[in-house]
């Protein structure tokens, strides 16, 4: 059974039997940062917003500040609060958690009430809201792989304890962290058997969390599995003293773990807008025959856009040991129909349905904050739209090698510097269609990456 939709007038008799609320926000890590409050304290706070400390955007996922002073948090500002507003349209109960209510909220400026550029659900609105002006809306999908890592059963004494499981996993090395399963084997129907209630549950508690799942299986490397929700994944697996990885490249010799976001854009009568209605006879190049004007201008504005957002894709230094040549991750500006090596891989008629026809951008990793990626996918895929822009590179050449360098397109960011250089620099695409603001604070955050990195000691 559905939640009912929350509004200011029927939220209180919703909650009637609850005295406890779970309230979160995401920083640009896409890690959700929050509190519980009681019931009283929220219905008090649901209508106007309430105070939340700015830090979340001032220090890294470590918790660490960023050794740039940021314009959105900062020892000169004292770190202040910032308003955050629950989103009633986001509840949800958290079934592993006895059915806490839950609600996502949105950071704003106290003073302006204007959205925080940081923020990564205003970010998405306002790229979103582009389309809207034209009757538009924007339709996505995201698709996780990620490994899994059981600690020994030694580790955590035949009991479901996190903590024990935890302190095994500080304690060794990756090399030392053994897969929940062992060898290559994408599609198995049998292996997750083995961790059934594991595995079922997660499909169970997605559907009861209202963020169903579509598939579900494993992917080929030992351990991984594909699926879409990292919050539910993250939650359950401890539980069962398994750690899922959605780190972009967990081990070397083995393929990462990718974030691929599928887009399309539809009208308001849910028209999918990148479609063709009859082919056209005479296109640019044949595998755009069933891509509609409007599609072709989009997928211009992503292939131009692409090495100016990188950093919004594979925003860490773990993310560019992903993306490498001959391991099925994109490496150049590409695009191809059913192409599975290209950046951007088209799909459409005549190997799918006109009203499944959309752009699958296989660049991000599992690491990358979804509403960012997405957002940039808006943005810049829209900015092609504005501009009527044209095709740059023609289709990836199918007898290709995955991932391999292609004198059509240029390629793509190697390192996190210089990808961050990029998106920084004065003129760039990131900073036309997001502004100053966001660039020089998320670059900031970057930076900050980069230098606790050339600082580190490591064991190579």
């Amino acid at each position: 059974m559905s939640d009912p939709e929350v509004t200011l007038d029927n939220v209180a008799q919703i909650l009637a039997h609850d005295n406890k609320v779970k309230l979160a926000g995401l920083d640009v890590d896409g890690i959700l940062r929050g509190k519980l409050v009681s019931k009283k304290k929220f219905l008090s706070i649901v209508k106007d917003g309430f105070g939340f400390c700015s830090v979340i955007f001032g220090w890294d996922m470590h918790d660490r500040t960023y050794f740039k002073e940021l314009a959105i948090s900062n020892k000169q500002n004292g770190y202040r609060d910032l308003l955050a507003v629950p989103d009633l349209r986001s509840f949800r109960r958290i079934p592993w958690e006895d059915n806490v209510p839950f609600f996502l909220v949105s950071f704003f400026d106290p003073e302006t009430r204007a959205p925080i550029s940081a923020c990564p659900r205003g970010l998405l609105k306002t790229a979103v809201a582009k389309l809207e002006k034209h009757g538009y809306k924007a339709m996505a999908g995201a698709e996780y792989e990620f490994y899994q890592f059981r600690a020994p059963q030694s580790a955590y004494s035949n009991e479901r304890n996190s903590s024990t499981t935890a302190s095994f996993l500080k304690n060794n090395p990756v090399e030392a962290l053994p897969p929940l399963t062992e060898g290559m084997f994408g599609y198995s129907i049998t292996r997750p058997v083995h961790n059934q209630e594991y595995y079922y549950g997660i499909f169970d508690a997605c559907e009861k969390f209202r963020c169903d799942l579509e598939g579900w299986h494993t992917e080929s490397g030992p351990g991984v599995f594909e699926a879409s929700s990292r919050y539910v994944v993250k939650s359950l697996g401890s539980k069962y003293g398994i750690t899922p990885a959605f780190m972009a490249k967990p081990r070397e010799g083995l393929p990462g773990n990718s974030g691929h976001m599928h887009v399309s854009i539809v009208s308001d009568t849910g028209k999918n807008l990148f479609a063709r209605d009859t082919p056209d006879p005479s296109p640019p190049y044949p595998e755009l025959a069933y891509l509609s004007d409007l599609g072709r201008h989009f997928l211009a504005g992503l292939l131009t856009g692409l090495p100016d957002i990188m950093p919004l894709f594979a925003p860490t230094i773990n993310s560019y040991k992903r993306l490498v040549e001959n391991f099925w991750a994109p490496v150049t500006v590409s695009w191809g129909l059913e192409h599975r090596a290209a950046s951007i891989r088209l799909i459409s008629p005549p190997t799918s349905s006109a009203k499944a026809t959309r752009f699958e951008v296989r660049v991000p990793g599992a690491d990358a904050n979804p509403h960012f990626a997405l957002a940039a996918i808006i943005a810049v895929g829209w900015r092609g739209v504005e501009k009527k822009l044209e095709i740059p590179v023609p289709p990836l050449g199918k007898g290709e090698e995955t991932g391999s360098a292609s004198d059509q397109g240029a390629r793509l960011a190697r390192n996190l510097k210089d990808a961050t250089e990029l998106f920084m620099r004065p003129g760039s695409v990131a900073r036309e269609v997001f502004g100053d603001e966001f660039v020089d604070h998320f670059g900031g955050t970057r930076e900050h990456e980069v230098r606790l990195w050339q600082e580190a000691v490591t064991d190579w």
